[in-house]
């Protein structure tokens, strides 16, 4: 199969050796080169990487490849194998071609496996850990723009579950439905909203939206994909993630960095 992967770096990092992936400098504009393919190339809203995080990646892909897949992960993140792996080598967990062709043969849409909330809806999360206003007015851009995704859409913000981390495998024609649809609405959304009065982790707001917005574009298109677990390469301090979970939903305490 003709398969593409993009891993969105923004730094020199250790990568996987299987052809499918391809390392993309996301971010690259008015930088040096880090030895990756750059996002700044072609048809591109690199200058955008501060709001949009690896959508800029997403975006490039979109516009200058034409694979029979393709797909986005990241340099820390990666769908894994299903398989038994023997040691602690995260590297070695990853999926490869193989594997990864059978999947494919079975679907045209792969999704990492969903992200439970449990004491959280989706849209109480975001707003206790950013701001809720970016999802109202995401709202109303649909309902303006595509009113037929409004059903998807609550139904999509009432779940206390979903497929998170801006990470997906598609065929190319899935792919190219996805971002005409998504790109739109984020850049209609990026006009009404002030990035100027957030600091810098706040400020990455259209690429958060964006992982509610994929749930929304399942929902409402019905079509089969499969789920897929995922593997980090760096071990993830989950108590600190805990607490800073229960800080912003009791206490108000928005979100400064990523965990």
């Amino acid at each position: 199969m003709d398969i593409k992967i993009l891993v969105a770096a923004h730094k020199t990092y250790r990568m996987p050796e299987d052809d499918i992936f391809m390392p993309v400098h996301v971010g690259a504009a008015g930088k040096e080169s880090i030895g990756y393919q750059r996002d700044d190339e072609g048809e591109n809203i690199s200058l955008k990487n501060p709001y949009f995080c690896e959508l800029t990646g997403l975006y490039w892909m979109w516009k200058n490849c034409n694979n029979e897949y393709n797909g986005l992960v990241h340099y820390r993140r990666y769908f894994a194998t299903r398989k038994h792996v023997a040691g602690n080598n995260p590297f070695d967990k990853i999926i490869k071609r193989a594997e990864l062709e059978k999947v494919l043969e079975n679907t045209d849409i792969i999704v990492p496996k969903k992200r439970h909330y449990f004491i959280e809806t989706l849209y109480s999360h975001y707003a206790h850990t950013h701001y809720a206003s970016h999802l109202d007015i995401t709202r109303d851009i649909l309902n303006k723009k595509c009113p037929e995704y409004l059903p998807a859409f609550d139904k999509v913000m009432k779940r206390s579950w979903g497929y998170m981390f801006n990470m997906m495998i598609m065929k190319r024609n899935r792919l190219n439905e996805y971002c005409e649809w998504l790109f739109p609405i984020l850049f209609e959304l990026e006009e009404k909203v002030d990035v100027s009065e957030y600091d810098a982790f706040q400020a990455r707001l259209f690429g958060r939206v964006s992982e509610l917005l994929l749930n929304v574009w399942l929902v409402h298109n019905k079509y089969p994909f499969k789920e897929q677990p995922t593997i980090t390469m760096e071990k993830l301090d989950w108590n600190r993630k805990a607490k800073s979970f229960l800080r912003a939903k009791f206490s108000g305490k928005k979100y400064d960095k990523s965990f």
